[in-house]
């Protein structure tokens, strides 16, 4: 019983997207929703800052500038119960989801072989909420909100060569709540700056091709904030005559969660009007090894505060992007990906029911004239069916998926 509930803060802050593998999100511009994140040597534009940049270095004289919207659903999630539960049926659906997350990049003009960027996103995070009782108990509500600026620079070494480089600064704010009535409530949220960097490189043998590597560091989450709610005397001293008793507490509350590093090994070919991109992407998820909430409080803390195991693991991603100049104007995209998940069936929770993915994308981008353009772009992420049974799971995650629709302008100075 008393782990049963221990579980009630599992992921809290960290939970909650349908995007990516874990709680990333690669997709942060117009060409990367186009091209299911295959873009990464083949980056070209205000958001090679972010993509890739030491690409900045290759671009025409100019700044460049790229402000996009992204609409997010996350449909329903449906969840089928092997069997019922001690408290009865345990299937249910998970609340239909939607948002806005905007973005900018900016590439300034040349100063001598250096250049410059700034990419603000929106890198991990959304949001996972259950309605039914035996959700609840360990996911009645998940946030995750991560802004992050990243200031960038290159340096061209020579016509074939470039290095790159940058700073991220990551705000995160976060909110988790858990219930189950009359044994415990609880409502935690916190917020944190922290910060890593980025490396990349590219080098161009020929003209159209075009060989990459980015890399970009672990960040530490290191949120704090303030806990509230209420614990039964009944986990104390496991009298029954006790579980209507509520002990309430109100404290602070801090808890360290990983925004993992990942590596891309990417190769771009450009033929007449066409360009295809492969990318190999790492994320190191293994640096997840498990959950630890300190509390201010003893009693919250006994039950809440735990370190519970995560163990995920390392997952890759394999992309495949198509671009195409149809005309001086109009540039179409297509994208394909292979996405695999890095939880395990072992801790994997109704906070985060993640599944590999397979994502398809399509995009245009249309030149108004010399300085501006806009674009619209379309990805759909589907998730595989995953059934597990690790004790707080026990049945089957279906209709998991997202769609994200985004549009875009840009600006040549």
């Amino acid at each position: 019983m008393t782990h049963s509930l221990r579980i009630a803060t599992t992921l809290s802050l960290s939970a909650a997207s349908l995007l990516a593998s874990g709680y990333r999100i690669p997709e942060q511009s117009l060409n990367s929703v186009s091209l299911s994140a295959a873009y990464v040597a083949s980056a070209n534009g205000a958001d090679a800052s972010y993509y890739n940049p030491a690409n900045m270095a290759f671009m025409a004289q100019g700044a460049y500038t790229e402000v996009a919207l992204t609409y997010i659903n996350l449909p329903q999630v449906n969840y089928n119960a092997a069997s019922t539960t001690p408290s009865g049926n345990a299937d249910g659906d998970s609340k239909e989801e939607n948002f806005l997350m905007p973005n900018l990049h900016y590439v300034s003009p040349s100063v001598g072989n250096w250049r410059y960027g700034l990419s603000i996103t929106a890198p991990a995070g959304l949001s996972k909420r259950w309605n039914e009782a035996y959700q609840m108990r360990t996911a009645e509500e998940f946030t995750l909100k991560v802004i992050e600026i990243n200031p960038t620079a290159s340096y061209k070494v020579n016509d074939q060569f470039a290095l790159g480089f940058g700073l991220r600064g990551v705000y995160t704010d976060g909110k988790v709540a858990a219930i189950q009535n009359p044994v415990y409530s609880q409502e935690l949220t916190g917020d944190s700056i922290d910060f890593g960097y980025n490396l990349a490189l590219s080098y161009k043998p020929i003209q159209d091709l075009t060989f990459a590597a980015t890399y970009r560091s672990k960040v530490d989450l290191t949120v704090k904030g303030d806990a509230s709610g209420y614990v039964s005397r009944y986990l104390l001293t496991h009298s029954l005559a006790d579980m209507a008793t509520r002990i309430p507490f109100s404290t602070n509350a801090s808890v360290e969660i990983p925004l993992p590093a990942s590596l891309a090994l990417a190769t771009a070919y450009t033929y007449e009007k066409t360009t295809l991109e492969f990318v190999f992407e790492r994320t190191y998820w293994s640096s997840y090894k498990e959950l630890d909430f300190d509390y201010g409080d003893s009693i919250a803390n006994a039950v809440f505060g735990t370190a519970k195991p995560k163990n995920w693991k390392d997952a890759n991603a394999y992309r495949i992007g198509l671009t195409h100049q149809c005309t001086d104007n109009l540039k179409m995209m297509l994208g394909f990906a292979i996405d695999k998940s890095p939880t395990p069936d072992s801790t994997l929770g109704f906070e985060l029911p993640d599944s590999d993915a397979k994502l398809y994308s399509i995009g245009f981008e249309y030149k108004v004239n010399e300085k501006t353009s806009v674009g619209l772009a379309y990805l759909y992420d589907d998730k595989e069916e995953r059934t597990v049974s690790n004790g707080t799971v026990n049945g089957t995650f279906t209709d998991s998926s997202a769609h994200l629709l985004t549009a875009s302008f840009k600006y040549k100075f």
